[in-house]
This record gives C-alpha cells, sequence and structure tokens, in this order.
C-alpha cells in the first residue's frame, strides 16, 4: 500500500531545492567563505561576491555578514557566567543540560532567527535564500539564487 509522504520544509526550502512550482532542478549556490585572518573563532569574510552584483546591495550583504560575526563572536566570548555555567555542568555531571541551554546554543538559536528574518525581509524578495551555516558545518555562509539555474554558472 503507498503511503503518501508530505514534506515538512517551508516554501523557501522548496524553492531552493527546486520543488517549487516550476521548478526542475537545483539553483546556483554563492558560498561566503570562513575568514581564518583571526584565527579559528567563527567568523565568515564581508567580501562581496560578483554573483549577488545586481541581486542585493552591497551594505545589505554587508551588514548580514557583520551580524553574524557579531553573534557568533557573543558566542564564544568566554565571561563570568558562562565560567560558571561550566562549573555547575560539572558539579550535576553535566544534567544541567537536560534542563537548560547553554550560552553558545542561545546564540545558535539567535543566528537561526536572525536568518529566518532576513530571508523574509531582504533576501527572498530578491530571489535569494540564506542557509543557515550551522547546517553546513559552520563553514560557509550559503546563498540560493533561486531564479538562476545552477547549469548556468560559468
Amino acid at each position: 500500500m503507498p503511503m503518501n509522504h508530505t514534506s515538512s520544509s517551508t516554501p523557501l526550502e522548496d524553492m531552493s531545492s527546486g520543488r517549487a512550482a516550476g521548478g526542475g532542478g537545483q539553483c546556483l549556490k554563492v558560498f561566503v567563505q570562513r575568514d581564518y585572518s583571526e584565527g579559528t573563532l567563527v567568523r565568515f569574510q564581508t567580501r562581496f561576491p560578483p554573483e549577488l552584483e545586481d541581486r542585493i546591495e552591497r551594505q545589505a550583504f554587508e551588514y548580514t555578514v557583520n551580524q553574524l560575526n557579531a553573534i557568533y563572536s557573543e558566542a564564544e566570548k568566554a565571561g563570568f557566567s558562562t565560567y560558571c555555567e561550566g562549573c555547575l555542568a560539572c558539579l550535576t555531571a553535566y544534567l544541567v543540560y537536560l534542563c537548560t541551554e547553554t550560552h553558545y546554543e542561545k546564540c545558535l538559536r539567535k543566528v537561526a532567527r536572525f536568518v529566518v528574518e532576513q530571508n523574509e525581509r531582504v533576501y527572498a524578495p530578491r530571489g535569494l535564500l540564506i542557509t543557515d551555516p550551522t547546517e553546513r558545518g559552520l563553514r560557509v555562509i550559503e546563498i540560493s539564487v533561486l531564479n538562476e539555474p545552477a547549469a548556468t554558472r560559468t
């Protein structure tokens, strides 16, 4: 007996993967690489990709990347509260993490909310879609150009 599987993805995810109405294949992907010039902290390059020329303003792109960099910088800062969090985790055999989130996890949620907000307000109206960097192992920021198939890339 065949089963009907429904997709739990969002319309934006459908468009980026080519499942949207009329979408027959993969779209062009632009990758913003990690910036290791200041060490191994999570930081992305702010250099404007030429593939996004005439698709989005340079200032909007730089704002997005700078905000992501700021949130990741906040996540990796060690302060009194993160030290206390670590001590409490040790004292409770890390069982405290069953009840509460770490500072880093809270910042990752903030990144996810920011990416969704930027997609809705800035990128989707221009035919673009940002993928949360955590979905790519914090290696790249992936920007999908939804109205351009990957085959036209040179």
